[in-house]
C-alpha cells in the first residue's frame, strides 16, 4: 500500500484490504458481533464520570514511573490517592 498507513505500527498490506473486503462482503454474523460487549468494563452499579486534570510534565513522569514499578495504570493510582486523601 502506497500511503503507509499502519494499525498498530504493522503496515496495512493490499492482500489485508483484500481479505477484510471479502469478509464484508460475505455477510458478518450479528450475534456474534452483538455478544463482543462495549467499551470499557463498568467499575460500578452506575457509569462512571470521566474527570479531566492537568498535571505538568514532570508529575506526569512521576506518576508513570511509578505505575510502571507497581504494575498499575495511571488511573488505577489517581483513584487509589483520592480513596487515601478522602477516608
Amino acid at each position: 500500500m502506497s500511503s503507509g498507513e499502519t494499525i498498530n505500527g504493522v503496515p496495512v498490506t493490499e492482500e489485508q484490504i483484500a481479505a477484510w473486503a471479502a469478509e464484508a462482503e460475505s455477510g458478518f454474523d450479528i450475534d456474534a458481533l452483538k455478544r463482543r460487549g462495549r467499551g470499557r468494563p463498568g467499575r460500578g452499579a452506575e457509569p462512571a464520570q470521566v474527570v479531566a486534570l492537568r498535571l505538568t510534565a514532570e508529575e506526569l513522569a512521576a506518576l508513570d514511573a511509578r505505575a510502571a514499578r507497581e504494575h498499575k495504570s495511571r488511573s488505577d493510582l489517581i483513584r487509589e490517592a483520592i480513596a487515601a486523601y478522602a477516608a
